[in-house]
């Protein structure tokens, strides 16, 4: 599977690709997740990221973890090392932003759709959570 998609509360798709080769084991965990739906919120502190807590739990290797992120990146928080703030959370960076501490980066948002990205991290900053569904990508 080459990635994913989210689909928000006003049926907009946007889709997103995975770094096979620099995060192949959260990759192929995450893809067996799918499909799944989350109440997603705004960041408080890391940026401009939407992120939830209450992810299905991955007992995943710390692979291509950093806390510095690219706009459109996908993170998750591995379960070890257990010293990790992050462990079981996952986010997604639509603007600038830094974890608090490291994360998986596994996937990014395809270029011609970070616009709609973009905008459902305004949605979710001006409004509040928004729950999203995740599903395969075909």
């Amino acid at each position: 599977m080459r990635g994913f998609i989210i689909k928000t509360q006003d049926n907009k798709i946007i889709r997103f690709k995975f770094y096979l080769e620099e995060a192949p084991v959260t990759s192929n965990a995450f893809a067996k997740l799918l499909p799944f739906t989350r109440m997603f919120f705004h960041a408080r502190v890391s940026g401009q990221e939407i992120w939830i807590d209450n992810t299905p739990q991955l007992d995943i290797i710390q692979e291509n973890a950093s806390v510095f992120t690219e706009p459109g990146e996908v993170v998750f928080g591995p379960l070890k090392p257990k010293r990790t703030k992050t462990s079981n959370c996952m986010g997604i960076y639509y603007g600038e932003g830094k974890g608090l501490d490291c994360c998986n980066i596994f996937a990014k948002v395809f270029e011609e759709d970070m616009n709609l990205l973009k905008m459902l991290g305004d949605n979710i900053w001006k409004f509040g959570a928004q729950e999203l569904t995740f599903e395969k990508l075909d």
